[in-house]
């Protein structure tokens, strides 16, 4: 079967095995659409230090049962249109023992730390599929990084008496625009491009930043009267942002930490005594973090096809990850449609 592959900084459509008939517990999926994560892209550009070289990309999919094992609960039949749940957890590290399995010491992802969803089928143990009735398999394709969105409110303890800003406006900030807005919070978008902050609006933004055009402590203390926002989201990962996220959230504020940065990051760490703190980390999701998105996804308000920048074959995706890499700034997400693949 077909399949892409990252090695050495490069990217190729190869064939590799396809899976055996699913053993007990197993269900077998047909990807139908899988799109390209921050973290494949750090892959192809050999900055992502946790992912096997080489590796199959690809955790964010929409797929169709093609065959369950024995032992599957009866409601995962063939045909049914699910994504899935790319984390593993061990069940016996200090994360797993507190119930918080999104943070396991030894999580692998699928198309990080083992190979991922984009090739033309998959097996997975049947706990990690999720139903996803009522949703085209194109639009599966955005349920996981919106759930770790989605989670960082969540972190954030977010209620409706809160401004919070979020930093970082791919889909993973839209994601946590999103679900801060339902919750009733105030919500500030922030980003360094001006069409992606225009597109937070109709997430639920009130209120926008251009972090390079425009004076940010100006602006945000104008909007929040003086104070600060009470949570700020990190979704970007640069050392510029997380000063920013320190500098500028509120007196007893929280700030959750979303974003890898690329090296250490030096912190006005007197703030974190002076305004009492609350620094968080958020780290993947949870599945009551998939089954909001998938709620908030079938309600039909998400403008989908403003937040997938390309739709490309198998075959595209090679040249589709080089346009990625030259153009990282106007990019939501890249789509694979595995159906149009050559056989």
């Amino acid at each position: 079967m077909k399949a892409i592959q990252i090695k050495d900084q490069k990217i190729r459509v190869c064939d590799v095995e396809a899976p055996a008939d699913p053993k007990a517990g197993e269900v077998l999926l047909k990807v139908l659409y899988a799109g390209f994560c921050g973290s494949d892209l750090n892959t192809y550009r050999g900055r992502n230090l946790m992912a096997l070289n080489p590796v199959i990309p690809g955790h964010e999919i929409g797929a169709v049962i093609e065959r369950v094992g024995a032992d599957v609960p009866g409601d995962l039949r063939k045909g049914l249109v699910v994504t899935c749940n790319p984390y593993t957890n061990c069940g016996h590290c200090a994360a797993c023992r507190n119930g918080r399995y999104n943070a396991c010491e030894h999580n692998e992802t699928l198309g990080v730390q083992r190979d991922g969803a984009m090739r033309e089928y998959i097996t997975l143990p049947w706990e990690k599929v999720i139903p996803a009735k009522e949703l085209a398999p194109r639009t599966c394709a955005l349920i996981e990084p919106m759930s770790v969105g989605f989670h960082a409110i969540d972190r954030g303890q977010v209620i409706d008496v809160d401004t919070v800003m979020v930093i970082g406006c791919g889909m993973v900030g839209m994601g946590a625009i999103v679900r801060a807005s339902q919750r009733g919070a105030t919500v500030i978008a922030a980003d360094i491009d001006d069409h992606k902050l225009e597109l937070a609006k109709t997430m639920g933004a009130s209120y926008t930043v251009n972090t390079i055009s425009e004076d940010v402590h100006a602006k945000l203390q104008q909007i929040t009267h003086g104070d600060g926002p009470d949570v700020i989201v990190e979704a970007v990962g640069s050392s510029v942002t997380y000063q920013i996220a320190v500098n500028e959230v509120a007196f007893t504020g929280r700030v959750v930490c979303i974003g890898y940065a690329k090296g250490d990051v030096a912190l006005p760490t007197g703030l974190f005594v002076k305004k009492e703190l609350d620094v968080r980390g958020s780290r993947n999701a949870t599945p009551k973090d998939f089954q909001a998105v998938i709620r908030y996804l079938r309600r039909g308000t998400c403008p989908v096809d403003k937040l997938i920048s390309k739709d490309v074959t198998l075959e595209e995706a090679p040249e589709a990850m080089k346009w990625w890499d030259e153009n990282p700034g106007k990019v939501f997400r890249v789509v694979v449609d595995m159906t149009n693949s050559g056989k």
